[in-house]
């Protein structure tokens, strides 16, 4: 079907053209066209800003026209706009698109009206993104995107619930007076006698806006991006559905290895809902461990640990490494929570739970114990300490923080001595596994009855447990 041209700002455009990328219909648009007066140069002319597709209409069956418009908004990004209407029936529709890609993060967008003036925000609305009346417990789930202001997306909400009013009150008379007194509240809103109230828009995609304005106090308008679920990079088509699995999926399976589980979690920094990510790891020659992060999207907090499993050992373990070399710096090591770590050329003791479990080298294990006390000790952020601290103290922890960064250089040799009651601690060998390390010795010893005592071991009972149960 060969292409008909229309005088005016409209071009037809045949089947075939259907399926043209934004970027190529972006390409026949006039460039110098400026939104002032919407009139390209006259060498462009045979190029029209507005494209016009027959399609078919949902309401008759019949084929209507639908108009697309790529435009930029102001301080946001370029959008397509889209009107449809059909000339048999009279039905018309029209929605945005984004014309750019789904964004890194997503974007919280939270507007607190105070005055008539904040009904004229612009607001930019994609097909992703939930919007939220706060004040009126009333959501919009995500569907057809809407290029708008608040006062046309809060009257939209209001007459879509009044259209079903009258055959709720036969069917469902409770439901009914909910939304009777809903939409009651939404017109007190948009005759400005319910300020203030807040409207929220959360985008997964990371596409939708509202605007702000420059005289805008604190709180008024909020944007926050966070990072996306995994659920909802699945809904945007961006991660597969089996990349990770729900810890209640598999509550009644056995931990595959190298699967990531997910577990709900509460951040112990701001207190906020997070995640905890678990993995299955097979340490060669060792065991498996499981390896734990949590990672907060609202305040930062982040924490890793190493958990070890399978029956407790009738023995502890005492393992002695002898550093002597920057490839010993590299050497793998596995220190759990109830191992404690000790290096006595260093004066360095940590006591069994410290620094929790940690999988890592030799390298990093010191350059953690390191930071972590030169965080407590100096406070400050200096290395001076503060007034608090005497003379002769602040001599003395210079002089050891001086070791310990001599030692992560290679420049100190040392010994680290793991003394682990449950025998979960590992140090990576530099030679083959069937054979004896020279640097490595390793020791089984009887537990103290104090560790016994600090393990809970000794109020464990796994053998006839059943007997002397009266109940």
């Amino acid at each position: 079907m060969p292409v008909a041209e229309e005088p005016g700002h409209t071009t037809t455009v045949t089947p075939t053209d259907f399926f043209e990328s934004i970027g190529q219909k972006a390409g026949h648009l006039a460039p110098t066209t400026n939104g002032t007066n919407s009139v390209a140069h006259k060498e462009d002319e045979d190029e029209r800003v507005v494209e016009e597709i027959e399609s078919l209409c949902m309401n008759c069956h019949e084929n209507g026209t639908t108009r697309m418009l790529l435009t930029a908004i102001p301080y946001f990004r370029e959008v397509i706009l889209m009107s449809f209407s059909c000339d048999k029936c009279g039905f018309s529709n029209s929605e945005i698109q984004s014309a750019g890609t789904i964004q890194p993060k997503g974007s919280n967008y939270l507007l607190r009206l105070t005055e008539m003036p904040d009904f004229e925000r612009q607001v930019v609305k994609s097909d992703t993104a939930v919007v939220k009346f706060i004040e009126l417990d009333l959501e919009v789930p995500a569907g057809r995107g809407q290029l708008t202001n608040v006062e046309g997306l809060l009257s939209t909400i209001v007459d879509d619930l009044e259209l079903g009013q009258e055959a709720r009150m036969e069917q469902a008379p409770e439901v009914h007076a909910k939304i009777d007194e809903i939409i009651k509240k939404g017109r007190e809103m948009l005759a400005g006698e319910a300020f203030p109230f807040r409207l929220s828009v959360d985008d997964p995609a990371g596409n939708s806006w509202i605007t702000p304005n420059m005289r805008d106090g604190v709180g008024k308008w909020e944007k926050r991006d966070y990072v996306r679920t995994p659920e909802q990079n699945e809904a945007l088509g961006l991660a597969a559905a089996d990349v990770t699995t729900s810890a209640q999926d598999t509550a009644d399976e056995d931990i595959i290895p190298d699967q990531v589980y997910e577990f709900p979690a509460t951040c112990p920094g701001c207190m906020h809902p997070c995640t905890t990510n678990m993995k299955m790891v097979d340490i060669p020659h060792f065991k498996a461990v499981v390896l734990m992060s949590t990672v907060c999207a609202d305040c930062g907090y982040r924490s890793n640990d190493v958990k070890t499993g399978g029956a407790i050992p009738d023995l502890g373990k005492k393992i002695t490494l002898r550093v002597e070399s920057a490839e010993d710096l590299a050497r793998d090591i596995l220190k759990s929570e109830s191992c404690a770590l000790e290096c006595p050329e260093l004066n360095l003791q940590v006591n069994p739970g410290t620094l929790g479990g940690r999988f890592t080298t030799v390298e990093g294990l010191l350059t953690q114990v390191r930071n972590d006390l030169h965080n407590q000790i100096f406070e400050t952020g200096t290395s001076e300490g503060g007034d608090s601290l005497s003379a002769n103290d602040r001599s003395q922890w210079t002089a050891f923080f001086e070791g310990i960064d001599a030692a992560i250089k290679g420049e100190k040799k040392f010994t680290v001595i793991l003394t682990d009651p449950l025998a979960s601690s590992y140090v990576q060998k530099a030679v083959d596994p069937d054979q004896e390390d020279p640097q490595i010795t390793t020791e089984d010893y009887e537990r103290t009855d104090q560790e016994e005592e600090d393990l809970g071991l000794r109020d464990m009972k796994v053998e006839n447990y059943q007997e002397g149960d009266t109940s």
